[in-house]
């Protein structure tokens, strides 16, 4: 792939601010500039940018509702109410309801949960849901992770006697559902101060907001951290403000000590001995937790989460991971299946978007699949299959295209929607779908331009390799947790050589595994470059080279070294 390298740059005022924080904080100027690429300019911000803090989280009540939903969930335990704990079939929904159903089983036993089933109910609330809150006597139901746009679902369990309290971080309409309680930081008459929370992220100020009421230490929901985390690196929410702070203390809770469920599925994905970052969430344990909703029915995975001692959690990980290597072997069929068409029906020079429908793919992966077209084509992909007599399926958009706004403008002939910017879900009928389509790509080329097709590099910085010295690396990890708005930032070093033990690896010899040097060393760095074999030549010519790249430390057995994730490589000018 070609990237375009863009270069981050500072303002006039930015430049002369650099290297005065760059002293206040004992940092490299490189680092101040980081700082002030992500809008932080005094030395205030930074410290509290570069060690959350719990402290700084914000006062739950500042969500709409939130008062009368504590004050709901209350009486509901005074009054021995039944109360029924209700998410959403992926990480962000089975996470939440885990964490909501853990904090309240401590206070009350008259608790249920409900996942609804991703092919015979779809997304959100169902009405099978609500009957089934009636047929076991619940009185109160708190959804997590959905329900904001469901009216006539929680007017239907209104009629039913049930009362509803919705925990939700997506987009709502201009009219909200009749609850009891409506918990949503984008609410648009809301004045929380941070809009990006995850689904589990709202479940957790829930809790946050019912122990400070009730004079609980937040010693007793900080384990319960472990689930935000892993909520917020798999749903792919920005990695800033609030969500920095949870994901931060997040990540010490997985690491230092997991709940059973949680550590069940580390030991299978071989994570024990390793400290588990972001990445190990999105590429490791996410996908585990979601392969239960997408192959069987997502309430495995909150049992899982739920287990009580590591014995049970080890057997229920084993078949979800039996799940995900199903999930993995669909999914490779049906992108490849997908490539294939749109390699050989599609002019995709002539796309700036991508829609495809196949009755026979299974609903469960389209999202995944779409997510790799999306990658792969750099256009918004929507991936469409038949479920109950529906067309239903998944968007996944490019960066400067909000796919859920374009989706939305639909909205008259759509069935159900719901999302973000870079990611949503859709259902309609068949005898809308070509005019969906008309529409959508009606969208797409009035609002995509060229330049937004086009991969890009955004380059914080330009360095020798004598920069990367121990003290880097570790102001470097106080950058971390790495994600959205928050990315791994990308270094460009010039004319690298090959220090004679480069060579290509993999099953078909597609990457590069350098050992490099530039002019300000001699001892070789290590570096990775995937897929990238076509640059080989360059390295075993002795040309110099530029590099793009971001820095990790890796541990193999006792020992942690520093490895280059190589992006691109050109041929130097010099």
């Amino acid at each position: 792939m070609t990237y375009k390298w863009n270069f981050l740059t500072l303002t006039h005022d930015q430049k002369n601010k650099k290297n005065e924080l760059a002293q206040e904080l004992n940092i490299d100027p490189v680092f101040s500039a980081l700082l002030l690429q992500r809008g932080i300019s005094t030395k205030e911000e930074a410290i509290a940018f570069l060690h959350p803090s719990l402290d700084d989280l914000h006062d739950p009540f500042l969500l709409p509702d939130m008062e009368i939903a504590v004050e709901r969930i209350e009486r509901a335990i005074g009054n021995k109410e039944r109360i029924l704990i209700y998410g959403d079939y992926d990480v962000d929904g089975t996470t939440a309801v885990s964490l909501v159903y853990k904090f309240l089983r401590r206070i009350t036993n008259n608790i249920d949960y409900y996942i609804p089933d991703r092919y015979d109910e779809g997304y959100g609330i169902s009405f099978q849901g609500i009957d089934y809150a009636v047929a076991t006597g619940v009185k109160l139901i708190i959804s997590l992770d959905c329900g904001i746009k469901s009216i006539k679902k929680i007017a239907y369990a209104k009629e039913k006697g049930i009362d509803f309290i919705i925990c939700d971080h997506h987009m709502p309409d201009d009219l909200l559902p009749e609850a009891v309680a409506v918990v949503d930081a984008k609410r648009h008459d809301s004045i929380y101060p941070y809009k990006e929370l995850s689904g589990c992220g709202v479940g957790f100020k829930l809790v946050q907001a019912f122990s400070a009421r009730n004079d609980l230490p937040f010693s007793e929901i900080e384990p319960l951290l472990d689930l935000v985390a892993v909520s917020i690196a798999s749903d792919i929410v920005p990695i800033t403000g609030e969500n920095r702070i949870l994901m931060h203390h997040g990540l010490k809770q997985l690491n230092s000590n997991p709940s059973f469920g949680l550590r069940g599925i580390i030991e299978v994905c071989g994570l024990t001995r390793k400290t588990i970052n972001v990445s190990d969430i999105v590429f490791k344990i996410g996908p585990r937790i979601n392969a239960s909703g997408r192959i069987m029915n997502g309430k495995e995975a909150v049992d899982l989460l739920l287990a009580t001692d590591i014995a049970s959690a080890r057997i229920k990980s084993k078949n979800i991971d039996k799940y995900n290597e199903d999930r993995r072997e669909l999914d490779k069929r049906i992108t490849d299946e997908a490539i294939e068409f749109i390699d050989n029906q599609l002019n995709i020079n002539e796309q700036k978007s991508i829609i495809l429908y196949n009755e026979t793919w299974h609903k469960g992966i389209v999202g995944i699949v779409a997510s790799r077209l999306a990658e792969r084509y750099f256009r918004p992909t929507i991936v469409l299959t038949k479920s109950n007599n529906l067309i239903s399926g998944s968007a996944r958009s490019v960066p400067g295209f909000d796919v859920y706004k374009a989706i939305e403008s639909c909205k008259d002939i759509l069935e159900n929607f719901g999302g973000h910017t870079y990611a949503a879900g859709l259902t309609l009928r068949e005898e809308n779908l070509e005019e969906f389509k008309r529409r959508f790509s009606i969208i797409s080329f009035d609002e995509i331009e060229a330049r937004m097709m086009q991969p890009k590099i955004r380059i914080a910085s330009e360095i020798t390799f004598d920069k990367i010295t121990p003290k880097f690396i570790n102001d470097l990890a106080l950058f971390q947790p790495f994600g959205p708005e928050n990315e791994n930032p990308i270094f460009l070093t010039r004319n690298v050589t090959d220090a004679g033990g480069s060579k290509l690896v993999g099953r078909n010899l597609q990457h590069i595994k350098m050992e490099i040097v530039d002019p300000t060393i001699t001892q070789p760095i290590q570096a990775i470059a995937f897929s990238q074999h076509s640059s080989f030549s360059l390295l075993k010519e002795n040309q110099p080279v530029d590099i793009c790249y971001t820095i990790e430390e890796n541990a193999h057995g006792n020992n942690t070294y520093t490895q280059l994730m190589v992006k691109s490589i050109r041929k130097s000018n010099k």
